[in-house]
């Protein structure tokens, strides 16, 4: 198999052992540039935080939203214990999938970090989660400045770490279960007389798959340089990826249930995938449901593979004493393509289909999904303050030219590609999309009673356009345009006292059309001709209110929440995901989410600290829905992959160097069909994790080592819900849509500073 990408790591590990060397003796600190308020003391909504803090009581690598978890309201899953493995990862807040949700990265847009993605990447190859400060959830709908046209729900904004202030090295390694190797490394400039501060850093994570066989690898390269004078500040960050990961295979219920725990694609036995291929099968493969097929039990391997470019400058300016500008401009490049080796379609020169054939050669082939993305834009806030007024005003300019095509390419033998294909046999489709976004804002917050009472209202004018071209097969092309003229959001957070304040919240928000493989452009053109008499922007209107306290020893917020979301965009799949069959794109109407979060942070003792939360929402669809000529009887059912009840708790200590933690959640069931027929059930997952660090030691400024282990009761669980999508129903468990939650796993992490 072809490695060169990943020769980089044994040069810049030199690199930095020769920055290293007896260069730095004065300890580095990050610089905190404002005081976090986890529970989200003094905003108008419910707003929560993660800080680095949060991030390195974790395994190195994971997921920041893995971390969020723990927060009122959300509901995280992913079959790796990491959290970054993109086709499994699924993340929701209030009924709200990832794909209602807005993600910003120092402000630049990640679009919805849905797999397949045409407007953004996900966090996990955006930046190492070592470079990442804090992460701010808001989970009912977020500020109007944030750059985003998918947020129906709330949104997630990650900052990125400023370089330190003092010259210094940081060398992490972790090793630990399935041959998992992760290496992290940081130089720090320190701050230069010309008041510049820059950082450097490389990241290299190679696994296995914990079932089945695979490697998982990715490097990242980050950058960030920031340059100071007075109160004026510019910073740029230039971010890499290259990303490569097997896959695991999806699985059904029945499968589940006649296969076992465990079970995974075919690789490395080749022989194995050419008897399925060619109709012959094990008792318990040959017993899965018809519907299902025994092709569908599992295949050779499958791949995704990802190569991105992100990089962006800020300018944060003050042009006077009361009035500050900050613009970011940015770009992002993207190259990606999703490799499975289908029984569905013969390499060329074999005579016959899969199931049936009988000649010789090789009746498999490599279906693609390829990827490209070419973006840039820019994001202008201005802010006035004036007496008891704070006025914010902004604009937000995107020009995204993206390209879907599905492809198939021949095979030879059992080498599992970990480069990118080109060539193809067959083409079933080729489109290109053009998507042009400007969203302007408004907003006017009051001080009022001395800053006891502020209010804010406000509001943006969001506008998207995508002009599709269907440049080869079975999908459509067209213009659609979504836009509103005014979509109001107002907020107050009145001061009970010191300790205690109420807050109230409301909004109205659009989802753009999305372009790409779950848009509705994945119809066939008859399909989406038909639709577009009931094709309209999806919007939401979200009510909360709620209370906080901040004591010494306690914290804690209770919020309630209604949201009333309408033409709602369905795409209901007709096959299984390896079948290249166009799914249908249908408006179920209306669904309403409401609910309670609660959360408590206790300081049980000195050096002990107590978080809690229980979420309880109740998401229902409020409409039954046309599938062609037939009725989906939707109404009063609960929404796909959405918990009705989650309980997380953590608890920590830290004393002399010290430190650990053991946390818990619980999820409730969860539908994977529209009409209910069928789910998973809930689940209990612990985590713990132990380490000591210790500053001034052999030469360095701090050595720490760090224990951790994942799902510590080895629970067996369906983590992933819709991996393929969701269908009406299925009440035999045949859709294979779901994905095996990693068992127990162990990690260790050594590292250093200079």
């Amino acid at each position: 198999m072809q490695r060169n990408k990943w020769k980089l790591k044994p040069v810049v590990i030199l690199l930095a052992s020769v920055f290293a060397t007896g260069a730095f003796a004065d300890d580095a600190a990050v610089v905190q540039t404002e005081d976090v308020s986890v529970l989200g003391h003094g905003q108008s909504r419910q707003v929560q935080s993660i800080t680095a803090e949060d991030m390195q009581k974790a395994v190195p690598g994971t997921s920041p939203l893995k971390v969020l978890e723990k927060l009122p309201g959300v509901s995280f899953q992913s079959s790796d214990p990491f959290g970054t493995y993109e086709w499994s990862t699924r993340f929701s807040v209030r009924g709200f999938g990832q794909n209602y949700m807005g993600f910003t990265l120092d402000g630049v847009p990640l679009g919805d970090m849905s797999y397949g993605n045409n407007n953004g990447l996900h966090i996990s190859r955006a930046i190492s989660s070592e470079n990442i400060q804090r992460v701010d959830l808001s989970q009912g709908s977020g500020a109007l400045g944030v750059a985003s046209t998918s947020n129906l729900g709330g949104t997630v904004q990650f900052y990125s770490a400023d370089p330190d202030n003092k010259l210094g090295m940081r060398l992490d390694q972790t090793v630990g279960s399935s041959s998992t190797t992760r290496t992290f490394a940081r130089l720090d400039t320190g701050l230069l007389e010309s008041g510049t501060k820059a950082y450097f850093s490389y990241t290299s994570q190679d696994a296995e798959k914990w079932k089945g066989w695979g490697p998982q690898r990715q490097e990242q390269f980050n950058s960030k340089l920031v340059h100071m004078w007075g109160e004026n500040k510019i910073s740029a960050f230039l971010n890499t990826s290259d990303r490569m990961e097997t896959d695991y295979q999806d699985m059904s219920i029945d499968m589940q249930q006649k296969l076992g725990w465990g079970w995974d694609n075919y690789a490395p036995n080749w022989q194995a995938a050419i008897n399925a291929a060619h109709g012959s099968y094990s008792p318990a493969v040959a017993s899965i449901n018809p519907n299902t097929g025994p092709l569908d039990a599992a295949y050779y391997a499958a791949r995704g593979l990802r190569k991105d470019r992100l990089m962006g400058t800020t300018f944060d300016l003050a042009l006077q004493d009361d009035l500050r500008l900050k613009s970011t401009f940015y770009s992002h490049t993207n190259a990606g393509q999703g490799h499975w080796y289908t029984p569905y379609v013969a390499s060329p020169g074999t005579p016959a289909a899969a199931g049936v054939y009988s000649g010789p050669g090789l009746p498999i082939s490599i279906r693609t999904t390829e990827y490209s993305i070419r973006r840039s834009g820019m994001v202008n806030d201005l802010t006035w303050t004036s007496g008891i007024n704070t006025v914010n005003a902004g604009l937000w300019y995107e020009k995204s030219f993206s390209t879907l095509a599905r492809n198939y390419y021949a095979v030879t033998g059992p080498t599992v590609t970990d480069y990118f294909l080109t060539n193809p046999f067959r083409t079933d489709f080729t489109q290109d999309f053009t998507t042009t976004t400007t969203q302007f804002y408004a907003q006017d917050t009051l001080a009022l009673m001395n800053g006891q009472l502020k209010a804010n209202f406000g509001a943006k004018s969001p506008k998207v356009q995508i002009d599709a071209t269907d440049q080869l097969g079975t999908r459509s092309g067209g213009t659609l345009t979504a836009k509103k003229s005014f979509l109001p959001q107002i907020g107050v957070n009145f001061a009970l006292n010191d300790t205690s304040e109420m807050f109230a919240s409301a909004s109205q928000n659009m989802r753009a059309y999305q372009p790409g493989v779950s848009g509705p452009f994945s119809q066939t053109m008859t399909a989406f001709d038909a639709s577009q008499a009931t094709l309209k922007p999806e919007v939401s209107e979200s009510y909360e209110v709620g209370y906080r306290y901040k004591g010494d020893t306690l914290q804690g917020s209770i919020a309630a929440y209604l949201t009333n979301f309408h033409d709602r965009l369905l795409q209901v799949a007709l096959a299984q995901g390896i079948i290249s069959v166009p799914g249908t794109f249908v408006n179920v109407g209306s669904v309403q989410s409401k609910g309670v979060e609660t959360a408590l942070i206790w300081s049980v003792a000195q050096n002990w600290n107590w978080f809690n939360s229980l979420t309880l929402d109740n998401s229902q669809y409020k409409s039954d829905y046309m599938n062609g000529t037939t009725l989906v009887n939707t109404n009063g059912k609960q929404v796909v992959d959405t918990p009705k009840v989650m309980f997380s708790t953590n608890i920590g200590y830290e004393k002399n160097g010290w430190f650990s933690s053991l946390d818990g959640k619980y999820t409730g069931q969860r539908y994977y069909t529209y009409t209910n027929d069928n789910k998973v059930d809930g689940y209990w997952l612990f985590n713990a994790s132990t380490g000591y660090r210790e500053k001034n030691v052999a030469g360095m400024k701090e050595l720490a080592v760090q224990l951790s282990i994942t799902n510590l009761a080895n629970t067996h669980y369906f983590a992933t819900v819709g991996s393929n999508g969701f269908v009406a129903s299925d009440p035999q468990g045949a859709f294979a849509t779901l994905q095996e939650g990693a068992p127990r796993q162990f990690f260790a992490t050594l590292s250093g500073k200079f």
